[in-house]
């Protein structure tokens, strides 16, 4: 894999070591602090996994959660990004660069 570029706004599951699924979309991956971050995200609680604590699924919608990698159990793809035409500055003189980033680093 050549980074987690091409992955980023990809609809991620994930299952942590705790048995919990959440469902969000690749945010940020960082390999210094070994974190992967997840936005818009969803708890779907334990389901049907065995776990010491089961949770059942909750509604709120977290803006970004950001997930230590070594807690990590399971992380799929569940749908690539999106492809969508980059979007261009208006026609402004005052405009000498633009820069469109896709993540920060958390």
């Amino acid at each position: 894999m050549s980074g987690p570029g091409p992955y980023i706004g990809s609809r991620i599951s994930l299952i942590s070591k705790a048995q919990i699924r959440y469902e969000g979309f690749l945010f940020a991956v960082d390999p210094t602090k070994s974190t992967v971050a997840l936005s818009q995200v969803k708890s779907c609680g334990t389901e049907d996994r065995p776990a010491e604590r089961v949770l059942a699924p909750r509604d709120e919608v977290y803006d970004y959660i950001v997930f230590r990698a070594t807690d990590i159990q399971d992380l799929k793809v569940s749908e690539p990004p999106k492809e969508s035409e980059p979007s261009k500055p208006p026609s402004d003189p005052a405009i000498v660069s633009v820069c469109q980033c896709v993540g920060f680093r958390v």
